[in-house]
């Protein structure tokens, strides 16, 4: 992480939701102070005005794709650089109030996003519940603690937040759904590269130029990088008007994505680099490795070809 290792972390709130659960995953967000903002815009804020050192919130859902909200924010908002990612299973669980049990729900409070990803659930097993909508996973788990509902679908750390009883836990219809997170800092050196990193940039096309987008990607495609994922979000200007987010496998530091880089700049109206740092290996603690970089695309055939044409430009032929 560039500069001062973080002390203050804030993450989007409120307590007792996924996005505690996956900062408390970060081995520096330990014995630090951790406070959780009302929206995602408010905690990017907060890191840019110094009122806090990181803050962490939703980049995309394996289920409901991007977090439009985070993007615009990286789009429209002073710089910052993503440091870290986190990709956490969502888990959800139905918890009740202790002495609770399954035949006695008739109420359940749920996040929107999360009942329509446990809708199959709630038909076989509680099909008569009421299903009440909540601001938020945590706010579900503080309305059951309160009394409110009889049910909650929540987080596993919400559920034990509020000392409540889980009643079934892994009911998501996708059980592999994952959420991915990114830990933002004010601008400065991005970490050093393992050799196992994702960089994210956020590019502009020029709209007058025939072939634009597919000049982006040929960039990319002729040096071996390969990309892991694209968006695209309208910039407000007007109607067709896209700002396109990508994440590609490398490091600021590496030959190939430098010159990649490069490209981009004489290529796109406005390029915005949005950080390099490692790679979540979160699947049993491995994960797939990246795709191998074609032959001739490796950061060693960078440096040759550039030591070669260093020498034809000294007039040596050998």
């Amino acid at each position: 992480m560039p500069g001062t290792p973080p002390t203050r972390f804030v993450y989007l709130g409120p307590e007792g939701t996924f996005a505690e659960q996956a900062l408390r995953t970060i081995p520096a967000a330990e014995r630090t102070s951790q406070t959780p903002a009302r929206s995602v815009g408010e905690a990017l804020e907060s890191v840019r005005v110094g009122a806090a050192d990181a803050a962490l919130v939703p980049l995309e859902n394996s289920i409901g794709g991007a977090v439009g909200v985070t993007l615009d924010e990286l789009a429209e908002g002073e710089p910052l650089v993503i440091t870290r990612e986190v990709i956490l299973p969502v888990e959800f669980v139905l918890a009740a109030r202790a002495g609770g049990h399954l035949g006695g729900v008739r109420s359940v409070a749920a996040h929107p996003q999360a009942s329509t990803q446990c809708r199959a659930w709630l038909h076989a097993h509680l099909p008569d519940a009421a299903v009440v909508d909540v601001l938020s996973n945590g706010a579900a788990a503080v309305g059951v603690a309160a009394g409110d509902f009889d049910a909650a679908i929540c987080a596993p750390i919400g559920a034990a937040r509020h000392r409540l009883a889980v009643l079934a836990d892994k009911i998501a219809d996708h059980p592999d759904a994952v959420t991915r997170f990114a830990l933002f800092s004010r601008p400065g050196p991005p970490p050093p590269p393992t050799g196992d990193d994702v960089t994210s940039l956020a590019v502009y096309i020029a709209h007058d130029r025939v072939g634009a987008l597919l000049s982006v990607l040929m960039e990319l495609a002729v040096r071996g990088v390969n990309l892991t994922r694209i968006e695209s979000r309208p910039t407000g200007e007007a109607l067709g008007r896209y700002v396109f987010f990508l994440d590609c496998t490398g490091h600021l530091a590496d030959a190939r994505l430098g010159e990649a880089l490069q490209g981009l700049r004489r290529v796109c109206a406005q390029v915005r680099f949005l950080g390099s740092y490692p790679r979540h290996r979160w699947t049993g603690g491995e994960g797939e490795r990246p795709a191998p970089a074609p032959s001739g695309t490796l950061d060693t055939d960078y440096v040759d070809a550039a030591a070669w044409l260093a020498r034809l430009r000294s007039g040596d032929l050998s």
